[in-house]
């Protein structure tokens, strides 16, 4: 049986036993009502259906006063209209006031299907996407930005009032590694924006010609290249968030014709001649100081001023110190449980390490150390020494009081952690012949885990 439930509303018993019959063997969920008022009776109570089919006129309260009511108590549901031949208008009023479509007595049973069916995939469909934003607010909202310092809870507080009001435009700056990506999602998805895109590109990763293309679109034939007409991101923002990141790498000449569409959100596709007219949030972020940069003239003093309108400043993990061990445990929880690893928490001595460390990767930086010890380290309390003045040695010190446990020493000239877990899956697949169970024994991982750095440096 199908889940759908389905109502139908007419004051004549066999048109409501025709289509009763007909959509009960396509495995429809259907009930009936005779009228305006047991119909909004049974809408509002358990039987509470997905799709309407209601009839314009009936005795007592018409249908389209019924479709009004069904819309006010919930929006969601679905209405198909049942009219005259003769009453197109009155329909098409019906569909002004939101009823999904409408169907013209004495109607071809196998259209009424189709139409029953088309009503009923959009639902599932709205459904679908209601519970994707859903999770994406759980994913990004502003509870998943850790911390109880004074700091952070004045970062949050802004951030709440620019999430309620109607201002298009904010420039998030802080050190990199401070969360700026993550507060910008946070704003976006607890917006009522939330239900349109978000749409982030980093200002840094691409050459100025190329940006304006991804920022703008392109028509077809406005360059060697251009095989097709193409969206930009303005465009495809309309109604939701543009996250411009690193927006201090900007070029200048670019710069201005961003200018000009924050002036009046309008914009022209590379090679088009025609204004297209957008409503966008733009989130704008840098970690170099700005206020230099226009200094420097690499940054336009209009352009800063234009965006600064709500200006907020994360900062660095330094200037939050009691927010570290919080982040730590956050982190240490999740990729406990993406690894599968029953991890009781950090000794003593690591949480001193954590807090005493100057952290100037910040947020960034502690995730990574901690994803690196959970890898790394077998033991069921984790030890991350990672003060400066110990050269940032990195210890795995088994939780047995008779173990001398393993330590890495990083060299005066650096290292790159991505090697070091590269070198060492390579070093076990050797020693274990490419058996992956053996392999994950030697590093004291599970299988799993093998598999998931494995893909991650491209060894399957």
């Amino acid at each position: 049986m199908r889940n759908e439930k389905i109502l139908i509303v007419d004051d004549e018993y066999l048109i409501r036993w025709s289509l009763q019959e007909n959509l009960t063997e396509e495995n429809y969920d259907v009930i009936t009502a005779e009228n305006g008022e047991a119909a909004l009776k049974m809408i509002k109570g358990k039987d509470r259906p997905d799709l309407v089919l209601l009839d314009v006129h009936m005795p007592g309260i018409d249908g389209i006063q019924v479709l009004e009511e069904i819309k006010k108590y919930d929006s969601s549901i679905n209405v198909i209209m049942i009219t005259a031949a003769s009453e197109v208008d009155t329909a098409v009023n019906a569909m002004k006031l939101g009823a999904y479509h409408y169907i013209n007595k004495p109607f071809n049973l196998e259209e009424v299907k189709l139409i029953v069916s088309k009503a009923l995939e959009n639902i599932r469909l709205e459904r679908e996407l209601q519970y994707i934003h859903t999770q994406q607010s759980e994913r990004y909202g502003f509870h998943r930005i850790i911390g109880t310092s004074a700091a952070i809870k004045n970062v949050i507080d802004i951030a709440k009032k620019i999430v309620k009001s109607d201002s298009t435009t904010v420039l998030l700056q802080g050190e990199s590694g401070t969360g700026k990506d993550l507060l910008a999602q946070a704003i976006h998805y607890e917006s009522k924006r939330r239900n349109k895109p978000f749409m982030p590109i980093n200002c840094t990763a691409l050459p100025s010609d190329l940006l304006e293309s991804e920022l703008m679109g392109h028509e077809k034939g406005s360059f060697t290249d251009a095989k097709v007409l193409k969206k930009g991101l303005f465009e495809l923002a309309d109604g939701g968030t543009l996250f411009l990141d690193e927006i201090g790498d900007m070029q200048i000449a670019l710069q201005a014709k961003l200018l000009r569409f924050l002036e009046d959100r309008k914009f022209k596709r590379i090679g088009g001649g025609r204004d297209i007219e957008v409503n966008v949030r733009i989130i704008a972020s840098s970690n170099r100081d700005l206020i230099q940069a226009m200094k420097e003239k690499a940054f336009r003093e209009d352009l800063y001023f234009r965006l600064s309108v709500i200006p907020i400043k994360l900062p660095s993990l330094r200037e939050r110190k009691e927010d570290v061990i919080p982040l730590a445990n956050f982190f240490l929880s999740s990729f406990a449980n993406e690894f599968n690893r029953n991890i009781k928490g950090f000794n003593k001595a690591a949480l001193e390490e954590l807090k005493s460390y100057f952290w100037p990767g910040n947020i960034r930086e502690l995730k990574n150390v901690v994803e690196r010890a959970i890898i790394l380290d077998s033991s069921n309390y984790i030890s991350v020494q990672c003060s400066p003045i110990k050269g940032m040695d990195i210890s795995f010190v088994d939780n047995k009081d008779t173990a001398d446990g393993y330590k890495l020493t990083i060299p005066p000239e650096g290292i790159s952690i991505e090697e070091v877990e590269r070198d060492l899956i390579k070093q076990a697949l050797d020693m274990a012949s490419n058996n992956q169970t053996k392999a994950a024994k030697l590093l004291h991982l599970t299988r799993d885990t093998l598999r998931y750095r494995m893909k991650k440096f491209g060894y399957l």
